[in-house]
């Protein structure tokens, strides 16, 4: 990964439902490559933002050498889950396919997830070849959806904690989005990445970073802790990076804070140490 910054930016339409396309913003940085590619899934409880929220993290990534696609899915109203896993899995394949277009190597494209999106593209990389996230057909493609690494700031790895802890707090809002994406408190428990891992049903383990601030009022105080327990358990390997005194979403808050800066050069180191 060499350090640039030309970073040039495009938007494609990556995936076409009837007629509704779905876009990706592409941030290419500059040099021979092959570059590492990273498919990035925003947060937003499920229910709302875009590919342009984490802007703070893709231009840094791509300064750094790291070819970044942050990706628009489907989302309630217009669908619930498991529709947007099902655009995420399509979402590597078809970055694999045109890993030549953009100078990358297909065997080093991984994801990056914040809040609902660290939630979905680990539950990605924990099934990529589940026939129910697989629907979409790709014609051409000879690569499956399996991740090299995975990158999780602030995930709601345990959908179904998190629901009853809004419950618990009467919190509305947060309700709202889990009963708009999820069908039913049993899909929960089914597309749950701490419930998979203690299901012992996960394949192969990618190297997993998770970011997690200590005053996140939005994942139970446990959440971080119990899944990277879980991941290392289950034989996989995971850094848990924890910022204290620090709430959710903090990079987007104030992305120039110092601790925003640490976790935005954690993000760009893991992906260097995975490239090289």
């Amino acid at each position: 990964m060499a350090a640039s910054d030309d970073v040039r930016i495009e938007e494609v339409a990556y995936l076409d439902h009837g007629g509704r396309k779905l876009l990706a913003q592409l941030y290419r940085p500059s040099g021979p490559g092959p570059f590492p590619g990273i498919v990035e899934v925003h947060g937003g409880a499920w229910t709302r933002n875009d590919r342009l929220t984490n802007t703070a993290i893709h231009m840094p990534l791509a300064k750094s050498g790291a070819f970044v696609m942050a990706i628009d899915f489907r989302m309630p109203p217009e669908a619930q889950y498991p529709a947007s896993i099902c655009d995420v899995n399509f979402a590597v394949r078809w970055l694999k396919h045109h890993a030549s277009d953009f100078r990358l190597r297909p065997e080093l494209i991984g994801g990056l997830g914040t809040s609902s999106g660290g939630h979905q593209i680990m539950l990605s990389a924990l099934r990529p070849r589940d026939p129910r996230y697989c629907t979409l057909p790709l014609a051409g493609a000879q690569h499956d959806a399996s991740l090299a690494f995975v990158m999780m700031c602030w995930p709601i790895v345990d959908p179904l904690a998190r629901y009853r802890m809004a419950e618990a707090k009467g919190n509305a809002r947060l309700l709202e989005a889990h009963r708009d994406y999820w069908p039913d408190e049993a899909a929960m428990e089914d597309g749950n990445p701490q419930r998979i891992l203690d299901r012992g049903e996960a394949g192969r383990l990618p190297p997993a970073l998770l970011l997690q601030g200590t005053k996140d009022d939005n994942v139970t105080p446990d959440m971080a802790d119990r899944f990277a327990a879980s991941y290392r358990k289950a034989g996989g390997a995971i850094e848990l990076r924890k910022f204290e005194g620090l709430p959710h979403a903090f990079i987007a808050r104030d992305p120039e804070a110092p601790a925003a800066r640490e976790a935005i050069a954690a993000i760009t180191t893991f992906v260097r140490r995975q490239a090289s």
